[in-house]
């Protein structure tokens, strides 16, 4: 890519929804893919078998975003790929208790997943594109909790939202090097991991959100793929919600399941 960066991509967490998704929508792209997973190698080899029928390459590797080794696994899989263009940090877990009853464990499981994974494999990545000289992207999903809270998600809203500001500190410490940091945002999305099936994200009801229905995976995955494009060079430092207009109804109440909210 003539004046710009590879097109090498390492994902985190790729093994099933948004990840998956985004790893096929580079490959068609023409980028050579690595990714990652936690548990589910299966899903990874599915997510490297989508890849390779696109004609692209696609190394695997397991990783525990929570562990200081995180980064690791980055420059190992960097150094199969032949360097690395493109970061996204995918990977991610969450927790459903309310913050008086959260214990400390859980708390530190999710913000070093969360948070802690993401520094580490942007640090690692960064590192990388500075020394070979030729820009890049990185790319943070964080959640539209980056931006509001929700009932029993304290740690995952305070890694999300951490998250946000770590993609502005790195946007302004890298830009010297032309390497631009972005996040996406999204908001319900039908993938394993909320319970809604990928194949009913259009057809799933959702009075309270203004597009009255959750996102389907591809519609995160194609904008993570215009920041990962060059397309993107002068983006950065920017959070990309993709939530179907749900962070507009804080005064709206989004609870109410006849849509009644849009009455003015």
């Amino acid at each position: 890519m003539s004046g710009g960066h590879e097109r090498l991509a390492i994902i985190t967490g790729a093994d099933s929804g948004m990840g998956k998704a985004t790893a096929q929508l580079l490959a068609t792209e023409g980028y050579d893919v690595a990714i990652t997973f936690h548990t589910d190698k299966d899903g990874a080899e599915d997510t490297r078998a989508g890849v390779e029928q696109r004609g692209q390459r696609c190394f695997v590797a397991q990783q525990d975003l929570s562990s200081p080794d995180a980064g690791d696994v980055i420059d190992e899989l960097a150094d199969q790929l032949g360097g690395v263009g493109v970061l996204v940090n995918n990977g991610g877990t969450g927790h459903s208790t309310r913050a008086v009853d959260l214990d400390l464990d859980t708390w530190r499981l999710v913000i070093g997943t969360d948070l802690d994974g993401a520094f580490l494999c942007s640090q690692r990545a960064a590192r990388r594109m500075i020394a070979q000289g030729n820009g890049g992207r990185i790319i943070n999903v964080t959640s539209v909790h980056e931006h509001v809270p929700r009932l029993g998600a304290a740690a995952y809203c305070a890694a999300k939202a951490g998250l946000g500001m770590l993609t502005k500190v790195l946007a302004l410490e890298l830009a010297e090097h032309a390497i631009t940091v972005n996040s996406v945002g999204p908001g319900e999305i039908a993938t394993p991991m909320t319970g809604t099936p990928e194949s009913q994200a259009y057809q799933t009801e959702r009075p309270g959100n203004p597009l009255g229905r959750p996102g389907h995976v591809e519609e995160v995955a194609s904008v993570i793929a215009f920041l990962a494009s060059p397309r993107s060079s002068y983006v950065t430092g920017s959070s990309y919600l993709v939530d179907g207009g749900l962070t507009l109804m804080a005064a709206h109440g989004h609870d109410k399941a006849d849509g009644s909210w849009r009455e003015a």
